[in-house]
């Protein structure tokens, strides 16, 4: 892998895929399964010095992170907390034996099951689980601690598991401020930290809670909040806390670190969606993809696949559609599967729970799909080098 080519990151159920496309975004190559065939959440990477990381695992295997250094020839798996195969290696030496499994003591035993989000920033990598904890390492992923500030919330009690489980899915840093964090868990909201994650504020507070009653489901904005069940968040680029989320009942902008949120979903055809993402350079372009509903089989909607952009911070949307499926489209497009590149013009990347990633190198315009058959898609995440 060369940190000058465009690398699309993949985690799917079935371990890490790799693809490359060069400096030219073209003739798409794809490496993998790794991982040994580990269910992966979250695949990110170091764009200077090539190192990658995946997290996942699950009730089977307990929680890990798997590291590479060589741009992924090879990984490494460093687990934190135990799963099944460990009862049942522990009782049966004959599959101890099979697996390779020795009895080691794991820092985090059986707190959490997997590790469902990666950020490396300032040096530190952070990793959040399933259920919801905030972990950090200051040694690129050898050890670990917790960030205890975030579950010493007064809310914590009330912290609510959604469909998925209670789920830290999300971490965004300020680039230029290593105590700044916003993380999102479904189902408890966004929270943020401006002392390095000693204290926390959650912020989901509705700018105009008037135009926001009357809705029914329980996700929905209500009391003055727009809802805990955050789906996905970023932060666009510039000098200024303006943050975008997917939230399981609409799209919604922040221009003040998340203390207030802007409803922005007139224009779409659905409140319900997963990954939303952000242009590199102007905080006023931003794609989504929106689904047919939370309990209408959850696809695009007329199931006709469709980017919708926006390209004046949310006052109105576009719909995407040159060289995506139009007709008998079924597939899901999970929270952390859409990501962009930072080369002009912007790529932008999502990847589907029936194995096709789709590119667009001209910002949306017109997509090809650049690979297809793959496992269920978890997660995209570009290495971008110079």
């Amino acid at each position: 892998m060369s940190v000058n080519n465009i690398n699309v990151l993949v985690g799917t159920t079935k371990g890490v895929f790799l693809l490359s496309g060069g400096t030219d975004r073209e003739g798409w190559k794809v490496r993998g399964p790794y991982c040994d065939g580990w269910p992966i959440n979250h695949v990110v990477g170091d764009a200077k010095t090539g190192t990658l990381w995946a997290g996942g695992g699950g009730d089977w295997h307990g929680a890990g992170i798997w590291r590479s250094t060589d741009g992924g020839e090879s990984w490494q798996v460093t687990r934190l907390s135990k799963g099944k195969m460990d009862e049942w290696a522990a009782i049966d030496p004959d599959f101890a034996k099979m697996i390779g499994w020795t009895d080691e003591a794991l820092p985090f035993t059986d707190d959490f099951s997997q590790i469902w989000s990666l950020n490396f920033s300032h040096g530190k990598l952070y990793a959040g689980t399933k259920p919801a904890n905030l972990l950090e390492s200051k040694d690129r992923g050898e050890q670990w601690t917790k960030v205890e500030g975030l579950t010493d919330h007064p809310s914590f009690e009330a912290w609510i598991p959604g469909a998925a489980g209670l789920v830290l899915h999300t971490i965004v840093p300020e680039p230029s401020n290593p105590e700044k964090l916003w993380v999102g868990i479904s189902a408890a909201g966004v929270f943020a930290t401006e002392d390095g994650g000693t204290t926390w504020e959650r912020r989901i507070r509705l700018s105009n809670a008037e135009a926001c009653q009357g809705h029914d489901h329980p996700a929905a904005p209500q009391n003055g909040e727009l809802g805990h069940c955050v789906h996905n968040m970023v932060r666009a680029p510039g000098h200024e806390d303006v943050l975008y989320q997917q939230n399981h009942h609409g799209v919604w902008r922040s221009s003040n670190g998340g203390r207030s949120w802007d409803d922005i979903s007139n224009g779409l055809p659905s409140l319900f969606g997963f990954p939303i993402a952000v242009h590199p350079r102007d905080p006023n372009t931003v794609w989504t993809l929106p689904l047919n509903g939370d309990s209408k089989g959850r696809f695009p909607p007329d199931a006709s696949a469709a980017v919708w952009r926006s390209q004046d911070g949310g006052q109105s949307w576009q719909d995407m559609r040159q060289g995506l499926p139009q007709d008998a489209c079924y597939f899901t497009v999970l929270r952390q599967a859409m990501a962009t590149d930072t080369r002009t013009p912007a790529g932008v990347y999502f990847g589907t729970n029936s194995g096709s990633v789709f590119a667009s190198s001209d910002e949306g315009e017109t997509w090809q799909e650049i690979a297809r058959h793959l496992p269920t898609i978890l997660s995209v995440e570009i290495l971008d080098g110079p």
